[in-house]
């Protein structure tokens, strides 16, 4: 049976005979090939930490954002195709303003959700449209507590505590699966979301990037804020001041 496309690839609605959408595949590839970003919920507070890459020392510093407000209690940061992107941000936005006109209070997280989650699905059930080419992650702080989803293009979700997606995802979770983030205070979350974020950041291939924070939780009086940036400079300090003490330590080894 084939693993490559070889004609099954030229639309979202045809299987493989392996049993694979490549249009899929594809689409989740465009995620992986995007800057690295986290979700990290603790016990007060979710945490959003985008690596965005910076491809031209021409671009405008703290333009194409990839952290966004959905609305006042609900955040949203995604990986991929930036376009795509705002395209999903949009819908968001409309489903959450259609509830609260209609019921008079916000979105709940899960409902949300489940009908972006159906969205981004049924962009692969038609040879007329592609898959979207990028993951989200939704976050707010609901009854008291943090909630964390995270949305593939093809439309699977799960509720997560811990969650990356992205060019280094993998080494991302590898670090975070590391942490007690239950234990964590919304500080704690700042500085461990930063030194990740910074410890896999790839110097050779991608030399410059911005650190893009937010966060929801208890400390914001649960609305989506952008991490105050005083915070966001000291945990950015301190995720480099550990690598330089692991690289000087490497060095003694040696």
């Amino acid at each position: 049976m084939s693993s490559i496309g070889t004609g099954y690839d030229l639309s979202a609605s045809q299987f493989s005979p392996d049993g694979r959408v490549f249009q899929v595949e594809y689409a989740q590839k465009a995620v992986e090939n995007s800057g690295t970003v986290l979700g990290l919920k603790g016990k007060d507070c979710v945490v959003f930490a985008v690596e965005k890459l910076v491809t031209s020392k021409l671009y405008e510093p703290f333009s194409n954002k990839r952290t966004f407000n959905v609305d006042q209690h609900i955040g949203l940061a995604v990986s991929g195709l930036i376009s795509d992107a705002r395209q999903i941000v949009e819908t968001a936005r409309l489903e959450a303003s259609n509830y609260r006109g209609q019921y008079g209070v916000g979105i709940p997280l899960k409902y949300l959700n489940d009908r972006l989650s159906m969205f981004m699905h049924a962009y692969t059930l038609y040879s007329a449209v592609r898959p979207y080419g990028c993951s989200a992650i939704l976050s707010s702080y609901e009854d008291n507590k943090p909630e964390m989803y995270m949305i593939d293009p093809s439309g699977v979700s799960h509720g997560y505590t811990g969650c990356a997606i992205g060019k280094a995802k993998q080494a991302a979770k590898t670090e975070i699966e590391k942490l007690k983030l239950s234990t964590l205070d919304h500080i704690s979350l700042v500085k461990e979301a930063a030194r990740i974020i910074y410890l896999v950041h790839d110097e050779l291939k991608d030399k410059q990037f911005e650190l893009e924070m937010s966060w929801v939780g208890e400390c914001t009086q649960g609305k989506h804020e952008k991490v105050p940036l005083n915070i966001k400079t000291e945990a950015e300090n301190a995720a480099r001041q550990i690598l330089a003490d692991d690289s000087d330590s490497d060095v003694d080894e040696i």
